[in-house]
């Protein structure tokens, strides 16, 4: 039988409030406590606190507090992301964000969403994972969704809701975001 954690991280229904869930949101707020209150500036000991709160982000990973996310080691972070102010990750799933990332000011990127039956949506809840690739710029205020995927070389222009995936090489604006031209195309 599975745990509720392994039901979340497969993307089946899951009870929020089981009690291995709720220590490690606990866990992960503690390190975020120290990270946006105690220090509030990148230096080693915030270095270390995001370290211990996303053992799969890259080293090089540069979060501007304050920052919230649910349990930390859902994000994958690649090498040189950066993270502006008041960004908030919901990674009940898999975070992935490729290399040379560039996430503006007040961004949420949510895995968590809730059954559309209101009795349902009293005692589970449902997560999937969103992707963003290799050298993406993503707007201030944008807000991500789950099961989202955004190609390489995007920009998603701000204030965006993204619903659904972008492919490589488009920027994305509006809500819902929608492409509005191709990005780094070779003029031959």
């Amino acid at each position: 039988m599975k745990t509720e954690k392994e039901k979340m991280l497969a993307g089946e229904s899951y009870y929020a409030d089981d009690k291995e869930l709720v220590a490690e949101r606990l866990h992960a707020k503690k390190l975020l406590h120290r990270l946006n209150v105690t220090e509030y500036v990148m230096n080693g000991n915030a270095r270390n606190i995001l370290h211990s709160l996303m053992p799969n982000a890259h080293k090089r990973l540069y979060i501007e507090p304050p920052f919230h996310c649910d349990y930390g080691y859902n994000l994958h972070l690649g090498e040189n992301v950066y993270f502006n102010i008041n960004c908030v990750v919901l990674d009940e799933m898999k975070v992935e964000i490729g290399d040379n990332a560039l996430i503006g000011p007040g961004v949420h990127i949510y895995t968590a969403t809730h059954p559309l039956n209101a009795k349902e949506r009293r005692l589970k809840e449902i997560s999937k994972p969103v992707s963003i690739g290799n050298d993406c710029w993503i707007g201030g205020n944008t807000t991500i969704c789950p099961g989202v995927k955004i190609g390489n070389g995007c920009v998603i222009g701000a204030g965006s809701v993204v619903t659904k995936d972008i492919p490589d090489n488009s920027m994305a604006v509006g809500n819902p975001a929608k492409v509005i031209k191709k990005l780094n195309q070779e003029n031959v």
